[in-house]
This record gives C-alpha cells, structure tokens and sequence, in this order.
C-alpha cells in the first residue's frame, strides 16, 4: 500500500480520502483548518495550499497527490495559479503522481458531445484558468518533471453533495416537499451529470494506473444524459412524488441576484453550459480502463437514501 495526499475535504476531497483509506493506503489530507474525515488510516493536516514548501513537506515521500481542492468560485483568477503552481512544485518535488480534478469549463461553448481531443477554447476567465493549469501540467509531464494527469467531469451530485450543487436544496428538497423545481437553466435541454463516488473511484484509478498519464481524462458518466425535466420526474418516481413542475428562473433575474451574491453573479460564464445540450462522453476512461458509471436509477435511489439519513458527510 502507498502513501497518498489528498490537497481539499470537500464533496470530493473527502470521499477519495475515505476510499483510499480503505483499500488500506496511509492517507494525509490537507486543507487550510485542518478539517475533513475521521478515519482509521488518514491523517488530517492544516496547510495553506499555496505554500508551495509547506506542501512539499507534506507530500515528501508520497505516491500519488490529488488536487481536490476548489477556491471561493468568484476567486479563481485569484486563488488558483498560485495554489496551482504549489501543487506542480510539490508533484516534482516529491515524485509523487499528480492527479488534478478538473472541469468541463476548458472546452467553452460546444456544439457535439465532448470528447478529450476538444480544444481548449474557453473564452472566459474560469476556463481560461483551468486551460493554463492543464497546459503547465502536460509540458512538465511532457518535460520529465512530473507524472500528471487531469479527470473531468460535468456537475457533480449524490451522497456528500455540497449544498451549493442545484441538486441538492434547490432540487430533492422541493420535489420530496410537492413544490415546483425552479432550475437555472434550460429545463429540456440533455445536461451530463457526473456522480460522485463514480468521481472518486475514478481518481483512485488514475492515482495508481500509468496508462493514465500524460492526457485527461472524462470521469465515466451515466447515459443518457437526461433533462433537468427528465430527472426531476424519475427522482420523484423514485421517491413516490408526486411528479413535480420544474421551470426556469430568467436570466434577467439571475443578473439581479448576482448583483448581491457572487456566486450567482460567477455562474453566468458559463451559462451556455446550462441553456443548450451539454453532454459527456466518458467513453475513453470507460474502456481503457473496465470501469462503468453508475446508473441514473441507482445513482438517484443512494442519494435519496443518504437524504433521507440526515444527509451525512
């Protein structure tokens, strides 16, 4: 068994660190307070990500370091080049594999299911900032430096969710309730959902498999993809609902909320992903490595019962 960093504790940080921990790895997860699970086999460390010799201390003699961590979303131009750049030093530095959690954000507007020779043509400043990331972690995998490799994957939901994912408060809550779903996007139009321990079982693969390396990677996503119509009603299905009424809130309306809620505000570059088709293709994950994503069905009946058990972490 080897030694593995997990650098964030949350939705998907602290999965991983659960899962690693029980395949019998030593696990350090690092996070700015110290936070995240309690397990047997993983040890909690507080570090500023963007320490760059803090974090090469911490990952010295480590196997693979994962990139699970995610700044205030309306900080990335801010937060991540330097937390980035810690990441890479500490990989090269250590010898351990990186391997980053991305997003779809790189590909910009599309018109086709994404596939991972997409170019990186996003336009706006969340996507250009994970493009440049990526780039910087080829050319030194390219270089010798490091061994990396990023996983993408469309929104995320399932057991562990954050509140902050339109899956959660703003969706299961309503329809268990009998009340409208208001959705910020398009209601009929297919969107890829990526279901988290699907996530972290992926990561976990990626961390100890060198065919991984070198090239991304699409986290393997359940098809086909659905509408945010579709799921609601198969959710309530599940659930014995009754079938809900989902609408869109206006982006005029959106606008004048993201004039006093950042978060809010950020989501409108990247509306196109949630107004038009956006679907995944994990097909190259799927069959280079025999991993299979979990059904919508089952993916959607676990969450209901983590739901229903409080929500637990």
């Amino acid at each position: 068994m080897g030694k593995h960093v997990v650098v964030g504790a949350g939705q998907v940080g602290g999965r991983l660190a659960r899962l690693l921990a029980g395949q019998g790895h030593e696990v350090t997860v690092v996070t700015r307070s110290g936070s995240g699970p309690v397990a047997a086999g993983i040890t909690r460390t507080p570090a500023d990500i963007s320490d760059g010799e803090a974090l090469t201390g911490i990952a010295k003699g480590a196997d693979v370091l994962y990139n699970c961590v995610n700044p205030r979303y309306h900080r990335w131009q801010q937060d991540w080049p330097p937390m980035a750049s810690a990441l890479l030093g500490a990989a090269e530095a250590s010898g351990a594999v990186l391997v980053t959690l991305g997003n779809l954000y790189v590909y910009g507007e599309v018109n086709r299911p994404m596939t991972e020779d997409l170019p990186l043509a996003a336009t706006g400043t969340k996507g250009r900032v994970r493009a440049t990331m990526w780039h910087d972690m080829l050319a030194a995998h390219r270089e010798g430096r490091v061994r990396a490799t990023e996983l993408r994957g469309s929104d995320f939901y399932g057991p562990g969710m954050s509140d902050q994912t339109f899956f959660a408060d703003r969706f299961i809550a309503p329809i268990l309730a009998g009340k409208p779903v208001r959705h910020i996007g398009a209601v009929d139009a297919p969107h890829s959902v990526t279901y988290l321990p699907d996530v972290a079982r992926a990561l976990a693969v990626a961390g100890s498999d060198p065919r991984a390396w070198g090239r991304p990677w699409h986290i393997p996503t359940a098809t086909p993809a659905l509408t945010m119509e579709q799921m609601a009603v198969r959710f309530a299905q599940i659930a014995g609902a009754p079938t809900p009424k989902v609408t869109r809130v206006p982006d005029i309306a959106l606008r004048a909320i993201g004039l006093f809620t950042p978060m809010i505000r950020e989501l409108m570059e990247t509306q196109h992903q949630r107004t038009r088709p956006f679907i995944l293709d994990s097909t190259a994950f799927e069959t280079t490595f025999g991993v299979a994503p979990t059904s919508t069905d089952t993916a959607l009946r676990e969450t209901l019962a983590w739901w229903h058990a409080g929500r637990p972490a």
